[in-house]
């Protein structure tokens, strides 16, 4: 079973490249695949970040689009449940009437009812698909019925899963045979190949009469981490700040040390993803680090001026972490449910439960004293080197460097408990090499991946648009929304979802529930500048300490401006006053929906009110690193 979230990069399924429609055959290397037109039959080579999901499409219906924050915690809750009364049947291809009715009498519902639980998780591969409606079903929403869901699994029990080894067509066509039989409208035949695709592969090769190799494939190799049989099974994230002083971009004098926020694989011990900043760990970090974790880093490599390959991305099992606040927050939790994310804390006083994590900080520790303004890690090895004098390099050269490092000599070397090299035992997993490879889970949208991690607040929309902290937003797209009342209970304004990147609130991200998509709402004063959610909350601090009783928009600003001026002037004497300075935003963000080339499918454009600022490449070269040998 896998999330709808992500595409499976396997031989049969079926994906976009723009507007062309292909069938993968095989894979051709760690990033790329060969795949048939299914109009033209021709064979062509796909690179995986290129790819998005097939929409299906019935009836002139929308294929609905869940967002995790579109439901209240009661109604997440209750398909939270009926999500784990159904999980146990999901993997189990060979479920009878008999089974699904005792998964009914647990879960405290009829029979009919947990079969359209069924039809509901099978359509829609999603947990929001489960929340109850009470008005009728969401705009594009389809459901199979009982019988329809039936001729299917009848269908896949005594006729695909037998060692004949029939085709999806002919499954396709039996179902719509037997269905016209019985009288019964036939379903989609992308429904009937979804159906296909959640059987467990292992279950199917076993039952189509292939055995061994549904052993050489899918029987773990037992590491000596739980769980961590096969890329991604388990991944360790944490914080550590970097030993190095990073230098403003201006002055090119010191602001202090940044943090450093990274996940790591633990079967093949390769990074799979980072955040960099100069604020203290928090919710922000750790929803940056997940979400560039599972998605591809082609651009971000581009971005940065990295020469190198990082091919490790896809969908994680079981996400490790310490008892940090910050990995229990309610965005991150809920973002790693909407993935089907396991989060697994560690257990308190067992540091050795995160040893792969500290093992490689210490790694990106030991690097880090080759780095110009290394602050070391204890006085005596420090000496007389004075770290802030020696600095030089910004916080994006200093993440240029530990990219660098990851992607062409930490990967590359070999590791000494593996006897080979991160990336070779992550490709090798992934490709197969004595035995089949596993293949990964590719995000279907990615800017969705981190929409779901974003903080996000439920506000009603008025005349002037909505407030959110004293701050005024506005768009057309929010005019036919004005006064809009609860759908439950009319007596009530009805409150909608806007998410918000708390690096950068200049914009907001509107989940418009026509569209079920986010579009981007900018400043009702767009002549204010781009401010971070710690100015805001600097600024309304300032004001209350001021003894003034109205915390309004208007003072915000002045508050904000008043102080950016007074860091300006001090910049060059204080290095708290840089610090600060680094961290204001100095443009508009980007897009969400345009950070990234693959989801053009699948979510259009937001409303942009402002160019974005064009980013500068920091080298012309990259930084030489040298070798470091064997890794512990």
């Amino acid at each position: 079973m896998v999330s709808s979230n992500f595409i499976n990069i396997s031989p049969g399924v079926e994906v976009m490249v723009g507007q062309r429609r292909y069938r993968i055959t095989r894979s051709l290397d760690i990033n790329s695949v060969l795949a048939e037109d299914v109009e033209t039959d021709k064979v062509a080579r796909l690179r995986i970040e290129t790819m998005s999901r097939v929409l299906e499409v019935e009836d002139g219906d929308e294929t609905p689009n869940f967002s995790v924050h579109h439901f209240s915690d009661d109604l997440w809750a209750v398909a939270q449940r009926r999500f784990e009364a159904i999980k146990p049947l999901l993997d189990n291809p060979r479920r009878s009437r008999s089974s699904v009715a005792a998964a009914a009498l647990s879960a405290g519902v009829n029979t009919s009812t947990l079969y359209k639980w069924l039809a509901l998780y099978h359509d829609h591969q999603h947990v929001a698909a489960l929340v109850p409606t009470r008005r009728g079903r969401n705009r594009g929403t389809r459901f199979l019925q009982a019988d329809q869901e039936l001729v299917i699994a009848s269908v896949i029990e005594d006729f695909y899963l037998q060692k004949q080894k029939p085709s999806p067509k002919s499954v396709v066509d039996e179902v719509m045979r037997r269905c016209r039989v019985a009288k019964i409208d036939p379903p989609h035949p992308n429904t009937v190949r979804n159906r296909i695709a959640d059987i467990r592969p292992a279950t199917a090769l076993r039952r189509r009469g292939q055995k061994d190799k549904a052993r050489d494939k899918y029987e773990p190799i037992r590491g000596s981490f739980p769980g961590a049989d096969f890329p991604l099974a388990v991944v360790q994230i944490d914080h550590t700040p970097l030993d190095v002083m990073v230098v403003d971009e201006e002055h090119r004098k010191p602001i202090g040390r940044p943090y450093l926020t990274l996940a790591i694989d633990v079967f093949s011990r390769a990074v799979v993803g980072l955040y960099v900043t100069l604020d203290a760990p928090s919710a922000t970090s750790v929803a940056m680090c997940i979400s560039h974790a599972m998605n591809t880093k082609n651009e971000y490599l581009r971005e940065l001026g990295v020469e190198g390959d990082w091919p490790v991305w896809g969908q994680i099992g079981t996400l490790h972490a310490d008892n940090a606040r910050e990995f229990k927050c309610k965005a991150v939790n809920r973002g790693c449910e909407a993935n089907e994310i396991i989060m697994q804390w560690r257990p308190v006083k067992k540091p050795n439960y995160g040893g792969h994590i500290e093992r490689y900080m210490g790694v990106v520790a030991t690097e880090m004293k080759k780095v110009p303004g290394a602050t070391f890690s204890n006085i005596q090895e420090k000496g007389n080197y004075d770290s802030e004098k020696e600095a030089s390099l910004t916080l994006r050269e200093v993440e240029h460097y530990l990219v660098n490092f990851i992607v062409n000599n930490y990967h590359q070397c070999v590791h000494s408990q593996l006897d080979a090299a991160p990336i070779k035992v992550w490709e090798d997993a992934i490709l197969g090499d004595e035995k089949p490879g596993v293949g990964r889970m590719l995000p279907a949208d990615p800017d969705r991946v981190r929409m779901d991690f974003l903080p996000y607040f439920q506000v009603t929309v008025q005349r002037y648009g909505v407030r959110i902290e004293n701050v005024f937003y506005y768009d057309p797209i929010l005019d036919r929304h004005i006064g809009a009342t609860d759908e439950d209970n009319p007596k009530l304004k009805r409150k909608f979802i806007f998410a918000r990147d708390p690096r950068n609130i200049s914009e907001i991200y509107f989940l418009d529930p026509n569209s079920e998509r986010y579009i981007a709402v900018p400043y009702r004063n767009v002549a204010h500048p781009a401010i971070s959610a710690g100015e805001l909350r600097e600024a309304k601090k300032r004001i209350k300490a001021e003894g003034k009783d109205a915390v309004d928009e208007e003072r915000i600003f002045q508050s904000i401006e008043s102080n950016r001026k007074l860091v300006e002037e001090s910049k060059a004497k204080s290095k708290a006053a840089r610090r600060q300075a680094a961290k204001a935003p100095k443009a508009k963000p980007s897009s969400i929906a345009s950070q990234s080339a693959q989801s053009s499918q699948a979510t259009p454009p937001p409303h942009q009110s402002a160019a974005k600022a064009p980013d500068r490449n920091i080298f012309s070269q990259p930084l030489e690193v040298l070798e470091i040998g064997e890794i512990n």
